[in-house]
């Protein structure tokens, strides 16, 4: 069963960004950021963190962020975080994990999903166009604060 995150969700949910971080260009693993991020988001009343459990021990995630869309004219939903353990890939979970998470942003008044994935990062390129996600014509730009 996909469940709401949780405070002793924490670590486990620090491992599998370590895994997804592993195949990111654009990211660094950081432990105590990672662990930041984490308990911030579980903070955040326009959040949710996804996940789902076998043995004690959580093995997929997905998180999901409430954003205001001029284009849509209310709220986005802003998704990241899509990681399932490589032993439980190819089962569908990480398809009910987008469908939750999509749920949970129309509950909330999201008009629209969006994502990022990693242009060389195929297979999940792939899945995102199987699930319903189409591509656009927009690139993605970023600068740190100093």
């Amino acid at each position: 069963m996909i469940r709401i995150a949780v405070e002793s969700d924490v670590n486990d949910m620090v491992l599998l960004l370590e895994q997804l971080f592993s195949i990111e260009e654009d990211f660094e693993f950081d432990q105590f950021r990672q662990k930041q991020g984490l308990e911030a988001l579980l903070a955040s009343p326009s959040s949710v963190i996804l996940v789902k459990e076998q043995n004690n021990t959580v093995v997929a995630m997905v998180t999901g962020q409430l954003v205001i869309s001029t284009a849509e004219g209310g709220a986005a939903l802003l998704v990241e975080d899509v990681v399932v353990a490589p032993e439980y890939q190819k089962k569908g979970l990480g398809k009910k994990l987008l469908h939750a998470v999509g749920e949970w942003g129309k509950e909330k008044g999201a008009r629209r999903v969006q994502l990022l994935a990693d242009k060389h990062n195929r297979p999940a390129l792939d899945f995102y166009e199987r699930v319903g996600f189409q591509k656009t014509n927009l690139q993605c730009f970023r600068k740190y604060n100093k």
